[in-house]
């Protein structure tokens, strides 16, 4: 039942609503009526199937406005999160790409950035939206997670892994003037082999928006691979990613990187 009122386009429930109200439509409205108010095509059929439903509840023209309007109201609370893609696009297929929605949620931050990858290369292009970003809002916060990998063979100390790395990141990765919080996983360092990394990629923007995706933060994931991410305007799950990272910061699971 619900279904059917659901399957409606917003503007087309809007209509069928109204004209139930002032009487513009009858309950038993035939499908040229339906054309008439609501425009002809595949919406006024659509329309016809969910005025059907309504009228074997047996509801009088205003009580079905009020329900298709309550329906409507309550839709526009679910959280419908976007698939975002990264790869070969293929027509007829809608979908929002990797690189312009990391492109356009960095570029509009204006209180908080936390963002977690896997891998990246090329630092410099990685941060550069992230870093300018920095410079133009000033106290923007900015947290990054990321993972220190131990390469094959390579036997030094945790420490030393972590100085190199701290030591590349800041020279030569990071491309800003005003320097974001930088954490990592000191699991991944383990002499006898990782006993965990830290794999995560996502990105929360001003506690509002989250984006969950297989893609790291390089070049190959945000354009060419096959990559599939879901995008959430939802404080509250926002507030709980974040709460989460924090989580594993206070408890020192993530550890601060050095900062030079």
């Amino acid at each position: 039942m619900v279904e059917a009122i659901l399957a409606l386009p917003a503007h087309i429930r809007g209509r069928l609503a109204l004209a139930l109200e002032t009487g513009a439509l009858e309950m038993s409205a035939s499908p040229a009526s339906l054309s008439s108010v609501l425009g002809g095509g595949g919406d006024a059929a659509q329309a016809g199937e969910a005025l059907a439903t309504l009228r074997r509840l047996g509801l009088s023209g205003s009580a079905a406005a009020t329900f298709v309007r309550g329906v409507g109201e309550a839709a526009s609370r679910v959280v419908r999160p976007d698939m975002v893609w990264s790869g070969p696009e293929v027509a007829g297929l809608h979908a929002r790409d990797t690189r312009r929605v990391y492109e356009e949620f960095l570029t509009s931050a204006k209180r908080t950035v936390l963002a977690c990858t896997y891998a990246f290369f090329d630092g410099p292009k990685a941060f550069e939206l992230l870093a300018e970003r920095m410079v133009s809002v000033a106290g923007l916060k900015v947290t990054l997670l990321l993972n220190i990998e131990r390469k094959r063979g390579d036997t030094s100390a945790p420490d030393q892994l972590v100085r190199r790395f701290a030591d590349r990141f800041w020279r030569t990765d990071w491309p800003g003037s005003v320097r974001p919080s930088v954490y990592y996983d000191p699991r991944s360092l383990e002499l006898d082999g990782p006993a965990g990394v830290l794999h995560a990629k996502s990105l929360v923007v001003d506690d509002e928006t989250v984006l969950v995706t297989s893609a790291n933060m390089t070049e190959a994931a945000l354009d060419r691979n096959i990559e599939l991410g879901l995008l959430v305007h939802d404080p509250a799950l926002a507030a709980s990613v974040t709460r989460h990272f924090q989580g594993l910061i206070d408890c020192r699971m993530l550890v601060p990187l050095p900062a030079s």
